[in-house]
């Protein structure tokens, strides 16, 4: 078998690479959650495996420590997989107890769906009683500083906006629904039960006709 002669390359640029610091991101090409290490260089041209002329800064760049390819550093602006997850597992949280301090804790059925919407979220540990002593305390705290909706909103926002960009518009009605399906564990909405499922809705860049297309769709039986 004939074999190929040996070239060697003579000439061309080479980058030699620093990490400035590495962590877990999402990488794009793996898809999935791997360490990454950010990185900067410099260029040189190199004539037999000599540098000789520098050609500029390289970078930075954002490392995948697996696959090594190089990304922008806005990929870091994605989050995790597991961070993800618990970033909905919190906003599932704040949905149901937004949604019993608008319709009130007396109803056991609305107490046992909201217990039931968390625990599947990813919090085994919730019980009805949990939920009524943090609602007791959340209550207390806003009574005593006299902005019951104002905090209320500025709450969901905090926990809904950062997610939201996230999400599919399926996972966003997702969310949605299982705050309509608490409300309607005790009968049929009342007015503040759809102020705050507005508020949701807002929170999660859904609009005013699809919220309240997904409000009737939760009263039909699946």
């Amino acid at each position: 078998m004939r074999q190929r002669p040996f070239r060697v390359r003579l000439a061309g640029v080479r980058t030699s690479w620093r990490t400035l610091d590495d962590g877990d991101f999402f990488c794009p090409d793996c898809g999935g959650d791997r360490r990454y290490r950010r990185r900067t260089g410099r260029r040189r041209f190199v004539v037999l495996g000599v540098p000789l002329l520098p050609r500029g800064p390289a970078g930075p760049v954002v490392e995948c420590v697996a696959c090594r390819g190089h990304f922008g550093a806005d990929t870091l602006d994605r989050p995790t997989t597991s961070r993800l997850a618990g970033m909905l597992r919190e906003a599932v949280h704040s949905v149901a107890l937004a949604v019993l301090a608008a319709g009130g804790s007396d109803a056991r059925a609305a107490r046992e769906t909201a217990a039931e919407t968390v625990r599947a979220a990813g919090f085994p540990g919730c019980t009805e009683e949990k939920l009524t002593a943090l609602l007791a305390a959340l209550t207390a705290e806003s009574r005593q500083h006299g902005h019951g909706r104002i905090t209320l909103e500025i709450e969901l926002h905090e926990v809904l906006a950062p997610l939201t960009p996230h999400l599919a518009v399926p996972g966003r009605e997702s969310l949605l629904l299982q705050g309509a399906r608490i409300a309607l564990a005790d009968g049929v909405y009342c007015s503040a039960e759809r102020e705050v499922l507005a508020t949701i809705g807002r929170a999660l860049e859904i609009g005013a006709e699809d919220v309240d297309r997904l409000l009737v769709q939760a009263r039909t039986p699946s």
